[in-house]
């Protein structure tokens, strides 16, 4: 609703009036407004005065008056008194030429001017508010008819013209207005150097600039604030910080760059808060960030002895975590400090297998320790046997790597603040530098192996699930995940067979771990072993209750426990004894009261599951044997022996023998028929190492040879009652390069049956499908299990075809397959 001015009573009836009169009496009036000098005016009286002015149709001669009034009063009165305080240095200084040579006098000269322009501007301010009092009834009738600026905004126009704008001389085209952006400019800088500046009195000019318009609109992009000045801001804070950073690059290290540009952007966005104006806070940003942080992020970071690499090898996390904010401010993708930092991954990766394949690479001795004992003979300060130098290196790997994600999963979480895309680049590089490492899989399996024999023996339940945890999530890396089950399985059935866990439940957590991460087809067949486990338990106490029923009288009766291993499901290969040429051994000889037991407990199986095979693995079962030893010291004569079921067969020969009497190696292996390698392993464990010195071997040597003759050694000596004789070799060790290259021959053949089963169930399902769409749906449903081969999957396809389960589409471009049925 409009407001309504109400007219005084009478001047409604006068026909005329005498402008000059009242115009007379308004500009003496508006003449003390200016001066300051208004305490004795009458106001009400000079609005009644402009009121019948405009009343009587003179608003728009009033208006005028007024105008040209205020602009003889800027350019007379305001203009000059500025000029006075205006220095010549400052004026010389603006034109590129310094006079001034102290920060002290271009402060100082800088604020005079600085000071003159806030006066004039307020006292304008003020004067113009109590003028626009007098002429209120002009603003509301004449100026909104006739769509005229209000005399307040007219008299700021004036303002910026005749004040701002107007040349400071004849001889010069500089104006007011330029040289206030010099000089607050100057004041920002010196501001930026550390000099002490009059901060409030920036404001009130910054303050007039944003209350001044290009236009008599007043439309808020059209401030002269963000027409004239910040652009001149922006633009020489582009150059302060791009010499800036270059001075930075030459004299400050990374951590000290990334202290001074966090520095830097919030002291620029407490500028513009407090001394400028918020409007320019985003764009000083983006000029700080640019000028001093982007142009020289890849350097900082990349700095020698101070940069990424520095931080990450000497654990900044506070400078890493800015490094992080100056990079997440400049790249969203954070692509440089994620290059730097998956590079040092991938570097510290790299020397991690480089130790351990050079440990991997020691030829294996001939002669090799037991349980930590030394051989009699052996230099006691010799460092550890090479077998041993391996399967500890394994470990160490795997130790190496989980301390490398320990301290990379630290950075991300504190310094990274959990960044999803660094988290995956992390990821993507423990990835590459593992799954290079070709013996990745067979070192985490012995990890594995070690912790469930004895690493995790004392620790609590959590602390179990935390090792378990650990090694899952290298596994997670790991793209062959078919290699490591081969290798889990192999040392898995050793500890089962062995008895050698730790716990149970620890082998079952383990398995239910690894089918929450790589699903149940992985874990089906290790499964299956625990079950074969569980049913030869129940198998063997059968038997016994069978043969106490039968009521057999002899009490040497050898007693057996029997595993009845799936031959699918064990990785029976690996178990199975062969000789050093490669070829499948003969099979053992049992002395006989064990091969009556044997033969006893096959009769007793296959008559409960006719048809069946039963084949007897005595490289991989153990026996308890009570001995007697004539000469040993003390009144117990009698020790336990626990030793391979070789071992037991070897010693049980000696039973036969005189006092005194001997077997040669050759001898030995031709009653057992034990494969040469096998049996030089055990002999080593029964009459080489010093403390399970059980037979006594002539010549004494750690080498075994067939014509080495063998004694029972009456006088051994134990201070245990229960001794465990262990074959070299029947701890888990790393495979040599002949092993190795079996062991992926024979996995790379399991692989092309899968790879076969994948391409029919594709092309069942698709019917057809073309060459490139096959190849990717193949590696797609097998990256889970294992990276295949492109080549490997077109000789699985090229066979298919040629056993006519597949054909060809004939005369079709792209190549594409049909499945026939």
């Amino acid at each position: 609703m409009s407001a309504k001015v109400r007219v005084p009573k009478g001047l409604g009836n006068q026909d005329a009036v005498d402008f000059d009169s009242m115009w007379s009496i308004l500009v003496k009036s508006l003449r003390e407004i200016n001066t300051k000098n208004a305490s004795s005016l009458s106001f009400e009286e000079l609005y009644r005065n402009a009121y019948k002015l405009v009343l009587k149709k003179r608003g728009e001669t009033l208006y005028l008056r007024v105008k040209e009034f205020e602009e003889e009063w800027l350019a007379t009165q305001v203009q000059p008194h500025i000029l006075e305080a205006l220095s010549p240095n400052l004026l010389i200084a603006s034109s590129g030429t310094s006079a001034i040579t102290t920060a002290n006098e271009k402060r100082a000269a800088g604020e005079k001017l600085l000071g003159a322009l806030k006066q004039a501007w307020e006292d304008h301010n003020l004067c113009m508010n109590m003028t626009t009092d007098v002429l209120m009834y002009m603003d509301r009738v004449y100026c909104k008819d006739f769509r005229k600026p209000s005399i307040f905004t007219a008299s700021m126009g004036q303002f910026r013209d005749y004040v701002l704008r107007t040349p400071l001389g004849s001889a010069s085209n500089l104006t007011m207005a330029q040289l206030l952006n010099s000089v607050i400019l100057d004041q920002v800088r010196m501001d930026r150097e550390g000099d002490i500046i009059d901060k409030s009195l920036l404001k009130s000019c910054v303050y007039m600039l944003e209350g001044l318009y290009e236009t008599e609109d007043e439309e808020e992009s059209t401030k002269l604030y963000l027409t004239n000045f910040e652009p001149e801001f922006l633009r020489a804070s582009d150059e302060f910080y791009h010499n800036e950073g270059v001075t930075l690059l030459l004299d400050a290290d990374a951590g000290t760059f990334c202290r001074h540009a966090r520095k830097r952007v919030k002291e620029e966005e407490d500028r513009c808060r407090s001394t400028l104006s918020p409007l320019t806070l985003v764009k000083i940003r983006a000029v700080v960030e640019n000028s001093l942080i982007k142009k020289n992020l890849r350097e900082v970071i990349a700095l020698e002895n101070s940069g990424v690499k520095y931080m990450l090898d000497n654990d900044r996390l506070s400078e890493l975590e800015m490094m992080y904010d100056l990079s997440a401010r400049v790249d969203p993708k954070k692509e440089e400090l994620k290059k730097a930092v998956q590079s040092r991954i991938i570097e510290l990766g790299e020397d991690v297998n480089k130790a351990a394949s050079t440990t991997t690479q020691i030829p294996p001795a001939k002669n090799l320790k037991q349980d930590g004992e030394k051989a009699d003979g052996e230099d006691k300060s010799e460092s550890t046997k090479p077998v041993n130098q391996q399967t500890a290196a394994a470990i160490k790997w795997v130790d190496d790597v989980l301390q490398l994600k320990e301290k990379y999963d630290n950075v991300l979480a504190i310094a990274f603040q959990s960044d999803q895309g660094l988290q995956t680049a992390f990821s993507r590089s423990f990835t590459d530098f593992i799954n290079s490492f070709e013996r990745s899989s067979e070192y985490l399996s012995l990890f594995f192996d070690e912790n469930m024999k004895k690493g995790i023996r004392g620790k609590t339940e959590n602390e179990v699930d935390l090792v378990l945890d650990k090694g899952i999530t290298l596994l997670r890396y790991i793209q062959d995940k078919d290699m490591f089950e081969l290798y889990y399985k192999k040392h898995l059935s050793r500890r089962l067979l062995m008895k050698r866990s730790v716990s149970m439940d620890a082998e079952r957590q383990m398995i239910s771990k690894m089918k929450m991460e790589v699903g149940n087809n992985f874990t089906q067949r290790i499964e299956a072993m625990f079950k074969d486990m569980d049913v030869s338990t129940d198998l063997t106490s059968n038997y016994k209750s069978h043969v106490a029923a039968l009521g057999d009288p002899d009490p040497k009766r050898a007693e057996i426990e029997v595993n009845v291993l799936t031959s699918t499901m064990w990785p029976l290969e690996a178990m199975s004894a062969s000789r050093d040429d490669g070829e499948s051994a003969p099979k053992c000889i049992f002395p006989t009261q064990v091969e009556t037991v044997k033969q006893g407990f096959e009769k007793f199986y296959l008559g409960k599951h006719s048809g069946r095979q039963l084949t007897w693995q005595a490289n991989m079962g153990s026996a308890d044997l009570r001995a007697f030893f004539p000469q040993m010291k003390g009144t117990k004569k009698t020790r336990e022996l626990n030793v391979t079921t070789y071992a037991m067969v070897i010693l049980l020969l000696f039973n036969e023998l005189p006092p005194g009497e001997s077997l040669t190696c050759e001898e030995i292996q031709a009653q057992t028929n034990i494969p040469f390698n096998e049996l030089a392993r055990n002999l080593q464990s029964l009459a080489v190492a010093q403390k399970t010195r059980v037979l006594l071997k002539e010549p004494m040597s750690k080498d075994i040879k067939y014509t080495d003759r063998f004694f029972f050694n009456e006088n051994f000596y134990s201070q245990f009652n229960r001794v465990k004789i262990l074959s070299v070799s029947s701890g888990n060790k790393v495979e040599d390069s002949s092993e190795r290259s079996e062991t992926e021959k024979k996995n790379n053949d399991t692989r092309g049956g899968v790879v076969e089963a994948a391409i029919v169930r594709i092309m069942k399902q698709r019917k057809e499908l073309t060459h490139q769409k096959l190849i990717a749906e193949v590696i797609q449903q097998l990256t889970a299990r294992f990276m295949p081969d492109v080549n490997m999957v077109k000789k699985r396809i090229e066979s298919l075809i040629e056993r006519e389960y597949l054909e060809r589409l004939e005369d079709i471009e792209p190549p594409a397959y049909r499945y026939l049925a």
